[in-house]
């Protein structure tokens, strides 16, 4: 796995570069007044498990992306698969044509989907997944004579999407407040962060059982004959990465067909790997009614995202006249389905998931070493997805007031991590943490080398405090 190196010498070198990209390019999710006085961090390549600034410096990738690039960075055969694809059909759209390389990915991922999971509308995102679940669950419901069913219930501090029905169904109030008045009808119910449990703290299962009746408490609320469908991730992403207690997801399906709620799997970040099977809810046992997923599949050489439906589901859109009134132009790009394929082929070829389940112990356990560290609270998650919760008092479990996890977030640690070599994430939607999200490759040199830098800035940190 080799790639070139970009030389940016000949564009007047990494200062006009970080000049033009403070004064040209609007950065996702980004503070940009943090550049009008520093330079702009500009990643020019990457090489298996690492990635290289303009400078050449090296750092090793610890979030994959963004929780995207499962089989790591400068995989030649990715990029073959997209160049011969272009060659032969660039672009033509799925607005009542196909072509092959869709028709090929839609198979596979039925293939790969449990139950009858069998029907695959193509995205170019997570956020449009989630966009298209939200709006095929309310017109379902109201070809099957159930108009009124249009609501959705969905977990505290979970994060679905920017889309604007995305965003409702989204429980980060932050995320939200500049955006309002957003899509009605999207409701929240608490999480399954056991580390921060207001019931059943000493009891993992019970807790499990308390988080999934507060779902039901909510569809209730609501009003059964109003509430189309539940929204949850394999892994809760925001706020930490909190795993689902065991039994969580099989009362939750009870409740959900109790109550003729779909159950909606947001795979976006789970799907493709990242805890060791294809979809995450294989892991955890439990067949959703839609799955919604993104990022890995491509490994992000190219973007695509679907959300893949039962059989039972897509049945009232066969019917006479009927059909979706929804849809985007460059969902299901032909390039990217073919990247698609040759990147599950690798998946397979090369046993990725395997590698997955075989080491997640090692990277739970060297993750664990940071417990000694009196600023570690938690360290949760599942698969090659973790979280690490940070605490003023590790026995109180005292978080850090808003001021002084701007000050540790924002003011010391993401910038220090990745100025030590490790690019992760550190996150305040909820509690502060960080999250570690490494490509698939991943092995324990990488783990270690993962804890030796954030136990060395994790020292550092708290000494500040």
């Amino acid at each position: 796995m080799t790639t070139t190196p970009i030389d940016t010498a000949g564009a007047g070198g990494d200062d006009k570069l970080s000049r033009t990209a403070y004064d040209h390019l609007w950065m996702h999710f980004t503070r940009m007044s943090t550049y009008a006085s520093e330079p702009v961090p500009t990643i020019a390549r990457g090489d298996g498990m690492y990635i290289y600034d303009t400078a050449g410096k090296k750092y090793l990738d610890g979030l994959a992306g963004l929780f995207v690039v499962q089989a790591g960075h400068g995989r030649v055969e990715l990029a073959e698969a997209a160049y011969k694809q272009a060659q032969e059909l660039a672009f033509f759209p799925l607005w009542g044509h196909a072509h092959p390389a869709a028709i090929e990915l839609a198979e596979r991922l039925a293939h790969y989907a449990p139950g009858d999971l069998n029907r695959v509308f193509f995205t170019t995102g997570g956020g449009e997944a989630v966009e298209t679940a939200w709006k095929a669950a309310k017109q379902y419901f109201k070809l099957t004579g159930k108009p009124l069913k249009h609501k959705v219930i969905s977990r505290s501090i979970a994060y679905h999407g920017t889309p604007q029905g995305a965003l409702s169904i989204t429980g980060i109030p932050d995320a939200k407040k500049y955006f309002e008045p957003l899509v009605p009808g999207a409701f929240k119910a608490p999480n399954t962060n056991f580390y921060r449990a207001p019931e059943h703290g000493d009891d993992l299962e019970a807790f499990g059982r308390w988080a999934a009746d507060q779902i039901e408490q909510a569809i209730v609320m609501e009003g059964p004959d109003t509430v189309a469908a539940v929204f949850v991730e394999p892994v809760q992403n925001s706020g930490g990465c909190f795993p689902p207690p065991p039994g969580y997801f099989q009362r939750l399906r009870e409740i959900c067909d109790r109550h003729d709620v779909l159950l909606v799997s947001d795979e976006v970040i789970c799907a493709f790997g990242r805890l060791g099977t294809m979809f995450a809810c294989d892991k955890f046992d439990y067949v959703p009614d839609i799955i919604t997923c993104a990022k890995g599949m491509t490994s992000g050489y190219s973007p695509i995202g679907a959300a893949i439906f039962s059989d039972r589901l897509m049945e009232p859109f066969l019917d006479g006249a009927n059909y979706f009134p929804h849809g985007y132009t460059f969902g299901g790009h032909p390039v990217s389905a073919r990247v698609g394929l040759a990147n599950l082929d690798l998946f397979e070829r090369e046993g990725l998931n395997n590698h997955v389940l075989a080491n997640e112990d090692a990277f739970r356990s060297t993750l664990e070493k940071l417990y000694d560290l009196p600023i570690v609270g938690d360290v949760r998650g599942n698969g090659y997805f973790y979280g690490i919760e940070m605490v003023k008092d590790k026995n109180t479990k005292e978080t850090f007031d808003a001021d002084e996890s701007e000050r540790l977030l924002r003011g010391f640690l993401s910038k220090a991590l990745f100025d030590a070599g490790l690019y992760c994430r550190a996150d305040d939607r909820g509690d502060p943490v960080i999250q570690l999200s490494p490509p698939l490759i991943a092995d324990q040199s990488h783990f270690d080398e993962m804890e030796q830098i954030l136990r060395s800035v994790l020292t550092e940190a708290w000494s500040r405090i």
